[in-house]
């Protein structure tokens, strides 16, 4: 019982999503000392569902593993390729069979971007009490995700919301910077792995919408952008809503150009699409790359200018702060390294 509360209290005790799933792969070893211990989330768009590993323990390993989250699409398994697990997403119960090695699989039906299971490998099947201790521990960690879900994510439209961002950008900036200490190294191509770019989409007119048709209408046209951006960017893109008509995007690219694609991709996704009464609504995108020790606020300087360049000449358009410097169409900015930033 103390390994149990002891176990428990370092669950609820994170408030990051990765290190939460560490713990509870790390807790269920150590109360059933199992074979294996994972869990997987389902990633990639229709049709092309894949598995994530983002927490995995096997007997005798001191530290769980996971895959990355910019791992390339087309090496991770198939959602078919695993018919246990995809029976407990469908039926959302537990799922075992009866060989040996046994694999018992939960069902983790969490929020809209957490769809997945919990994978216990063990030398007999797991027994009913065993498996009614893991249920146990799985509501308390469904309880606190949720809890997480509250407090990390806009209530409309479920992306992420700007209290969670200067984690994640902090993360970003100290990858970029170990890029560029490897390229320094064994003089491998940067970007071979890819960079970070912040990307600021502002719905074009959205104050003509609320107007004209209310802010009921307003708020469907919020959750009905949200939902093609998530069509849009891959698994591994982290969407964010800071508040009015205003979001932003964390994403990783090879280059210039590919960022570029993708947010065209949603730039004409938005122009045709058909929003209830409204209609037509178009978008207007900036976006720059982050750079080795850059700041949210510098970073955040860069695309605005970008977006408001966009906004200034048409709208409808996805402009990159790089190329509107190198074609003159803008100064950039002194920056000073020795002031503090507070963001």
């Amino acid at each position: 019982m103390p390994e149990l509360v002891d176990n428990l209290a370092n669950l609820t005790a994170l408030r990051d999503r990765d290190a939460l799933d560490i713990a509870l792969v790390s807790a269920i070893n150590d109360l059933l000392q199992p074979q294996t211990t994972g869990i997987c989330r389902v990633v990639g768009e229709e049709g092309n569902e894949r598995w994530l590993t983002s927490a995995k323990l096997d007997a005798g390993q001191l530290a769980p593993t996971s895959d990355s989250s910019w791992t390339n699409l087309d090496l991770l398994p198939r959602l078919a390729d695993q018919p246990l697990r995809q029976k407990a997403i469908q039926l959302q119960q537990v799922q075992q069979n009866n060989a040996c090695p046994s694999i018992t699989v939960f069902p983790l039906a969490g929020s809209v971007d957490s769809i997945g299971i919990l994978e216990i490998g063990t030398d007999q099947p797991l027994s009913e009490d065993s498996q009614r201790l893991v249920s146990g521990v799985l509501r308390l960690y469904f309880n606190f995700q949720s809890l997480l879900d509250y407090g990390e994510r806009d209530a409309l439209t479920e992306l992420l919301n700007r209290k969670t961002f200067d984690g994640a950008f902090l993360k970003a900036t100290i990858e970029q910077k170990l890029a560029a200490v490897n390229e320094q190294g064994d003089r491998r191509d940067r970007t071979a792995a890819g960079t970070y770019w912040l990307v600021m989409i502002d719905i074009d007119h959205f104050k003509r919408v609320n107007d004209n048709y209310g802010h009921l209408i307003g708020d469907e046209v919020l959750l009905l952008l949200a939902r093609l951006m998530r069509s849009c960017f891959r698994f591994h893109d982290q969407l964010y809503r800071f508040g009015g008509e205003e979001f932003v995007v964390l994403m990783r690219c090879n280059g210039e150009e590919e960022a570029a694609s993708v947010l065209e991709r949603l730039r004409a996704t938005t122009e045709a699409h058909a929003f209830p009464q409204v209609g037509k609504i178009t978008i207007s995108i900036g976006f720059s790359e982050i750079k080795a020790g850059d700041t949210p606020s510098g970073a955040f300087e860069r695309a605005d200018k970008a977006v408001y360049h966009a906004k200034g000449h048409g709208r409808n358009q996805v402009c990159s702060y790089s190329a509107l410097i190198a074609s003159g169409q803008l100064a950039e900015a002194t920056q000073n390294l020795g002031d503090m930033e507070l963001f």
